[in-house]
């Protein structure tokens, strides 16, 4: 998180033909470095960056990596089955808790092994399921 007044550089990672990632802070000519690595490659414009401005440590560094499209798209394509991934394990979760709620309580009252051995969960995490729904 960005503290409120924090300035705030927008810095450019580009790989070059020999394979180094050359960054540079957008707006700056001539701040700009190169590492093996992308996290080499920032580390390395933090310090050039304090030759050109005093507040470079407190700065925050927004990252801009230029990828092939076929990278971005391979990236975007996992960030949203992520995304979905944990949609569903919110609502698996909430099914869960409910299903412990059904075969514990009411007329059922069956033990955490029984509930446990049901949903292909451990009696531990039917306890824990349990005692949220307590609170």
């Amino acid at each position: 998180m960005v503290e409120e007044g924090m300035k705030r550089y927008h810095v450019t990672y580009e790989r070059d033909e020999s394979g180094w990632w050359v960054a540079s802070v957008r707006g700056m000519r001539g701040c700009q470095t190169q590492g093996r690595t992308v996290d080499e490659a920032r580390r390395r414009i933090r310090e050039a960056l304090e030759l050109f401005v005093d507040d470079a440590r407190k700065a925050a560094l927004v990252d801009d990596v230029k990828l092939p499209s076929a990278a971005t798209k391979a990236i975007r394509a996992y960030a949203s089955l992520r995304k979905r991934a944990n949609e569903e394990d919110r609502r698996a979760a909430r099914a869960a808790r409910h299903a412990v709620r059904v075969l514990r309580a009411g007329k059922l009252k069956m033990s955490a092994r029984d509930a446990a051995r049901l949903l292909g969960l451990s009696h531990q995490r039917v306890h824990q399921l349990t005692e949220a729904e307590g609170r």
